[in-house]
């Protein structure tokens, strides 16, 4: 996906205006409808203020990398994961496969 196709979802997904963007990134209303429309590209310095207002990581704004489609909370989170013992790392993994595997079969029937 475009990376003004993301802004664009993002923005609308958080209820914001371009205003509202444009305030919370520092960049301006008219740069934020130019990234919008394919205009112009946001440089990496940009991108960056515009992921960390949506919580998102740089690799998910652009769409590529092996994190692109998770957000902040969900990284952070498995950084957290990773922290922790075997053995506790076992156990949540395990309830992790049984919720997935219900909510499969739950659609599977469904």
């Amino acid at each position: 996906m475009e990376i003004n196709k993301v802004i664009t979802d993002l923005r609308k997904e958080k209820d914001w205006s371009q205003s509202d963007l444009a305030n919370k990134t520092g960049i301006s209303q008219v740069m934020v409808g130019k990234y919008e429309r394919g205009d112009a590209s946001p440089s990496i310095e940009v991108a960056k203020k515009i992921a960390d207002a949506f919580e998102v990581s740089l690799d998910f704004l652009v769409g590529e990398g092996q994190n692109a489609s998770f957000d902040k909370k969900t990284m952070q989170r498995i950084e957290d994961i990773q922290k922790l013992d075997n053995a506790t790392q076992e156990m949540l993994f395990n309830l992790i496969d049984t919720v997935i595997r219900d909510q499969k079969a739950k659609k599977a029937y469904s």
